[in-house]
């Protein structure tokens, strides 16, 4: 519920102007990515892990790269967005991963 209310602000945007447009939605891209991504850290990926688990990750059903990689982010702690931004939603342009 928590997380609708926050949503709607995004509306607010819409009615108040401050993303209105595709170009100002776009300048604000990377700065409301951050904050999901944020929030989505913070969750440990709760969204993710409704229907994914490390422990329901298979060698037997993954490529055996993609399946080292996620053995290898579970003992490290990571969570699902730390490898994962762009999965849902097309990455802003400002975006830069050393890593990719």
């Amino acid at each position: 519920m928590i997380r609708k209310a926050r949503a709607s602000l995004e509306v607010w945007g819409k009615i108040t102007g401050a993303i209105d447009t595709k170009e100002k939605f776009e300048a604000k891209r990377m700065t409301l990515a951050t904050h999901e991504w944020e929030r989505m850290k913070a969750s440990d990926s709760r969204e993710c892990r409704n229907c994914h688990s490390y422990d329901g990750m298979s060698g037997e059903f993954q490529k055996q790269t993609v399946f080292v990689k996620h053995q290898k982010a579970d003992a490290e702690g990571q969570t699902c967005i730390d490898c994962h931004k762009g999965i849902a939603h097309k990455l802003p342009r400002e975006y830069r991963d050393s890593n990719e």
